[in-house]
Order: C-alpha cells, then structure tokens, then sequence
C-alpha cells in the first residue's frame, strides 16, 4: 500500500515540487517521481503505473498551458508520435526484472540530471526541418524505453530536439508534453493489459501532482527559470540515481 511508507509526509511535500520543475519545462515529471519512489522505498511493482498516471495528468496539463501560448508544433509531433505510440504500448507489456530496471532507470536519470543543470539542449540560433525516417527512429526508440522504464520520454527527447536544432525551447517544450501524453497512456495501457493493477491511493497523489504541475507549466510556458530549485531537484536525482543503482 502506498500510504503506509514512513515520512509519508515528507513524499507529500516534495511531490507537488518535483511536478512544478518538470511541468515548468513542459515534462510530465516520470523520472523524477520514480526517483522519489524509489528514495522512500516504494514496492518496484506499483512504481511504473504510478508513475505513468501522474505523467498523463501533470503531461496533459502542461500541454494546454504551452498549446494555449502557441508554441505546439503539430508537424514535429507526429514525426515522433507515430512509431512510439505502439512501441509504447510494446515496452508496457514487458515485464522487467527489478535489479535490471533500477539500474536501467538510474542510468536514465542521468538524462533528467543533465536536463535540470541545463548541461544540454540549450536553444540554438536556427532550426531545421525533421525529416520523417528520423523522427520515426528516434520517436520509437523513446517510446519503447518510456513504456518499459514507466517513463513519457520527454526527458530524453527535449535535449535531442534542441541539440539537433529541430525546434526552439518552448516550441520543444510543447511537443515533449503530448508526447508523454500519449507515450505514458499507451505505455500504461500496456501494464494493464499485461495484468497490472493500480491503487486506488495513485489518484490521491494525482490531485497533489496536479497542484504542482498546474503552476509549474503556466509559468513556464510564459517567463520563468530558478536555477536554484533546478539545482536541488538535480542534488535529489543524483541521490536516488545512486541508490538505485548501488543498492
């Protein structure tokens, strides 16, 4: 049961923050939820369809506020969506052994480490067309690794829509969001298929989340950047990254 871990308190509070900093940058927040788990001792087994309900919700959220600024780019989207929305699903279904899938997802956090510090995927100068064998390659890829690990992906392909110069900060902002949309319900569609079942106590934490998530992506898809609280969600990352991989 979820609410019977110790310092419940301490999760509940934190929880809402680790939404704010992803949603502020147009991400569901998986990966930071699963580390958080992960450091208060959650059972393996309800953290990956925990994980991908708070990502639907916290994901669906920061799309309308980034959408509503017009910053979605339709094009660029369904040149990821249309190979990771199966493959999603696929990685979902695959039932991972728990030493494996903490080391796998504590290499994974690096990514939401460097993401944090602003280490990659600053915004360039130009951009460039996505041609569609590339965004069917690396869309897949991400939507397979997003329903195994139980994370919507975004993480990963924000500093690669930069880095490649196929779209500017918010504009990647945008599309990550929907992206986890989609990738986190297939992928949890895939769990349940695969006889998952989620607590009814997931959807609690889903009203917390949302409160984070809500605030988080409304000032990010206008004007907002604290480095500091970046930092200590990075400081928080690092931790559970170690952990998970450690122990």
């Amino acid at each position: 049961m979820i609410f019977e871990i110790e310092y419940l308190w301490l999760f509940l509070i934190i929880l809402p923050i680790v939404a704010f900093l992803y949603a502020s940058v147009g991400h569901g927040g998986a990966s930071g939820y699963l580390a958080l788990m992960a450091l208060f001792s959650f059972a393996p087994e309800s953290m990956k369809p925990t994980a991908l309900l708070l990502n639907i919700f916290v994901a669906a959220i920061a799309f309308y506020h980034y959408y509503k600024e017009g910053h979605f780019n339709k094009r660029l989207f369904l040149s990821f969506a249309i190979a990771s929305i199966p493959l999603a699903f696929l990685g979902g279904m695959i039932e991972v052994d728990a030493s494996i899938y903490k080391k796998i997802l504590s290499i994974l956090l690096i990514f939401a480490i460097l993401k944090m510090l602003n280490v990659f995927g600053k915004e360039g100068e130009f951009t460039k067309h996505i041609k569609l064998w590339q965004g069917l390659m690396v869309g897949g890829i991400i939507g397979f690794f997003s329903g195994l690990i139980g994370i919507g992906g975004g993480i990963i392909l924000t500093p690669i829509i930069l880095l490649l110069h196929w779209g500017r900060m918010k504009e990647a902002a945008a599309v990550s969001a929907l992206f986890i949309w989609v990738n986190s319900g297939s992928g949890l569609i895939g769990q349940l298929a695969s006889g998952v079942t989620l607590s009814s106590q997931s959807f609690l934490l889903v009203a917390v989340a949302l409160i984070g998530g809500f605030f988080g992506s409304y000032y990010g898809s206008k004007t907002f950047d604290n480095k500091l609280l970046r930092r200590l969600l990075a400081f928080v990352l690092i931790i559970a990254s170690a952990k998970l991989f450690f122990v």
